[in-house]
């Protein structure tokens, strides 16, 4: 896994882009430079300590299935920030010092508590790899992708497997993840 050289925030300018199909109200998005999304731990999912116009938020970075992030600011984070989308803003990001523990959506967290041996490798994992065994199963498009991959999930931990196999955290090269369409 890639680490990074240091945790040092870096600034960027950027416009804050509105999604083309935004059908969960009204918030927006920014896709990280390359070079700045190089400076972040790793391609996957990651948190990183973010300020906007000088307003601190904790945001979760997607990958963009383009060797780089993107992160959802929502209305409350813009009202607070005093910005609009299409404004040009300010942002210092960083990575978080330590990856915090991920929310475990309830499906997957029954699943695996119905596996003692399942429950004590979910127990015995990194942080990082519960966030992609979390990010694996929340991937799915279809309700019957999900439930497929949480008994796969259930299978593999309690055959002690630690880590999601043959999983693209970073979607590029299954091109499975991306930034949302930006609004013209």
């Amino acid at each position: 896994m890639k680490q990074a050289a240091d945790k040092t925030s870096v600034v960027f300018q950027a416009r804050l882009r509105q999604p083309k199909d935004a059908t969960d109200g009204n918030w927006a998005f920014v896709v990280l430079p390359h070079d700045i999304s190089k400076q972040m731990p790793r391609r996957g999912r990651t948190t990183a300590e973010v300020w906007l116009e000088g307003h601190h938020f904790q945001i979760l970075l997607e990958p963009d299935g383009n060797k780089s992030h993107w992160f959802k600011l929502e209305d409350t984070q813009l009202q607070f920030a005093g910005v609009n989308v299409s404004d040009e803003v300010r942002i210092k990001i960083k990575p978080v010092d330590q990856e915090p523990e991920p929310e475990v959506p309830k499906d997957l967290k029954r699943a695996i508590q119905s596996s003692h041996e399942a429950q004590n490798t979910w127990q015995a994992t990194t942080t990082l790899a519960r966030l992609d065994w979390i990010h694996w199963v929340t991937s799915a498009k279809q309700r019957k992708t999900r439930t497929q991959r949480i008994a796969g999930a259930c299978q593999m931990l309690a055959e002690g497997k630690k880590r999601v196999c043959c999983f693209d955290p970073s979607g590029f090269y299954s091109k499975a993840f991306k930034a949302p369409e930006a609004m013209e």
